[in-house]
This record gives C-alpha cells, structure tokens and sequence, in this order.
C-alpha cells in the first residue's frame, strides 16, 4: 500500500477510558473530548459510581471539565451483586454498561466482586441480560502475574454459558488464550488498548524499568501481542478500540510502589494511524475498530466528527498538566491535522 499521507476517521470512540475526578478531570478530559465523539467511562472513583446520583452527579462534571468539545460520556456503573431488577430498571436510561471488577485487582476495585458464584450473582445478571444492559469485565484472576489474564478465560466461558443473552465485554484483552474466546461464544465481545498492540513486557521491563509502561493486565509475550494484532488490523467484529487511557500524576508513577495505567489519550489516533499503516492493514478497518464495532456491538448513535489526521512528524510533549504520556517526548509519524463537527 502506498504511503498513506492523510487519514480521515469518522465518529471515533474509545470505549474504555478513565477520567478520575476532581483536579485530574479538569487536567485531563479535553485531551480526549477533543478527539473521540465519546468513550465509556470507568466508575472505579474514590468512593466507586454505583448509584443513579453518582451517574448523574459525575456525568454532570464531566460535562463540566470537557467545556466546549463536542463529547458524549458514556456512563457505566461499578457492579455490585446486590443490585436488583428495580434498581437496575431506574438507572437504565442513565448509563451503557455496569463494570465488574474483580475484588483489589486494579486500581480503586476493593470493592468488587470476590469469587464468582454463579447463583450469588444471577439476579443482577440476568436482569441485565432481560434489560440489554452490557456487563463490562476486567478479567484477571489473583493468580502470577502472566497467567492472571489466561485463568480468567474459564470464569468468561462459565458467565457467557450461563447467561447467553448476556453482552460480556472482556476488557483491555492481552492474551491469545482472550482472542481464542471470542470465537467460542457469541456473546463475548472485546476492547483492546492502542498500547498492547504495540508492546510486550519486554518493553515494560526488559531492560531499564518503564514506569510510564507499566499497566493491569501488564503487557505479555510476542504471541500474544501478534494475536491482537490480528484481530485488530482484520477488525474482526467483536473487538473495538478501548484505550485504558489510565492518568496518574508524574509522582505516583516514577516511584516505588508505580502505579498501574499507561496514559494515551492525546496520542491514541495517531498511534493507532500509524499502527495500521505500517501493517498494510486497509484503512476502512481501522475506522471499524475505532468505531464502526463499537457502534454495532453497543447500539451507539454518536456525534458527528471527523477527524483528520496527516503524515507529519509529531513530537510529543514531555507530559501533558502533570501526566506523562506513552512515547513521551518521542516522535510519531502522524499528526491530527483538524477536527471537525457534523
């Protein structure tokens, strides 16, 4: 394929996307609002968004700290076993997905689930399926490190069985064992990130340690990556782009005790442009899995927007109010030239 010098993409969406609040909202949110049409937005917040108020109240400053852009926050809420049919019937209309963390496997998910009993779980879950609301699921088990991802597949297989008219989404994949699933079950749809298409541990840790690299699920081996990439670059219609664009200020991350999340938000695009180019993959793909599938999978109608993006060099800042990005003060190929409104 020739080079390609300008690429226009329509409605992009992230469909996995952390905001924090406070300070960090204000500092970070444009950086997305300005690019995506929308995102889901993650409700692990101190404490977690887990009632209809905490829905709107959160939204409410989102709208805030995005002023001007064009952007739709898609809501969700932090699952919890004891929610019911009525509860779930009132906040429908406020929200896309409920999130389901396992108990203290990332950040601020101390009080997700512990252990995944079946029948303990059925009223909220099958309310969700009756009421076609998504359950969104960060999939690792307490389990070393590299196999946490993989041993969770069998609790997916156990929940898609279970609940068949459910759509359980399996977050931020990193593994070929992930991949494999999505063929198994037709209701089991996945979010990849732009960074774990592009990075294996070894990057993480190989050499010198890459604080700024590092995330949960942490990056795994080249099989795994190659995986994704070939659900991604083929945009197989189960997967779309999901960034785990995950802010933390300089300090939390350059040192001891790093916390977990790669932050990329300002970046995504042009990662992802360039990442399709360099693979000869056609560009009518990368438009699916920044948003045609997420469209399709969700039921999304989103706001008009294109943006363009050109060959250009670009160097990125060094940190973005506070935060250092991925590839910071590295320079990428693409540029986002302008962005424009429907």
């Amino acid at each position: 394929m020739p080079a390609t010098t300008q690429i226009t993409l329509n409605a992009p969406l992230d469909m996995h996307l952390h905001l924090r609040d406070g300070e960090m909202l204000h500092n970070i949110a444009k950086a997305s609002a300005k690019t995506f049409s929308g995102a889901v937005i993650m409700p692990n917040l101190v404490p977690p968004v887990s009632s209809k108020e905490e829905v709107v109240a959160y939204k409410a400053r989102i709208m805030e700290a995005v002023g001007d852009e064009k952007f739709i926050p898609y809501m969700t809420l932090f699952f919890k076993p004891g929610y019911n049919r009525s509860f779930l019937e009132s906040v429908k209309d406020e929200i896309s997905a409920i999130k389901l963390y396992p108990a203290g496997i990332t950040t601020n998910s101390e009080g997700g689930v512990s252990g995944f009993d079946i029948e303990e779980l059925r009223p909220a879950l099958e309310a969700m399926s009756d009421l076609g609301i998504p359950l969104c699921i960060h999939g690792e088990t307490n389990g070393f490190v590299m196999d946490r991802e993989a041993e969770f597949v069998s609790i997916y297989e156990k929940l898609a069985t279970a609940f068949p008219n459910l759509k359980i989404i399996m977050e931020h994949i990193t593994t070929k064992e992930s991949v494999a699933a999505l063929d198994r079950f037709e209701n089991l749809y996945a979010t990849i990130t732009v960074h774990h298409l592009m990075i294996t541990l070894d990057d993480v840790a190989g050499g010198m340690l890459q604080p700024h690299l590092f995330c949960k699920p942490i990056a795994k081996r080249p099989e795994d990556r190659e995986a994704l990439l070939k659900v991604a670059l083929t945009a197989h219609p189960k997967v779309m782009f999901g960034s785990d664009s995950a802010p933390h200020p300089r300090h939390a991350k350059e040192s001891c005790g790093c916390a977990a999340g790669v932050f990329t938000a300002p970046i995504a695009l042009q990662l992802l442009a360039e990442l399709f180019v360099s693979n000869n993959a056609p560009l009518e793909n990368l438009q699916a899995f920044v948003s045609d599938n997420a469209r399709h999978i969700y039921g999304l109608t989103p706001l008009k927007k294109e943006v363009i993006l050109e060959r250009t060099p670009f160097n990125i800042p060094s940190e973005y109010n506070g935060v250092v990005p991925m590839h910071a003060s590295e320079t990428i190929n693409y540029t986002i030239k302008e962005v424009r409104y429907g």
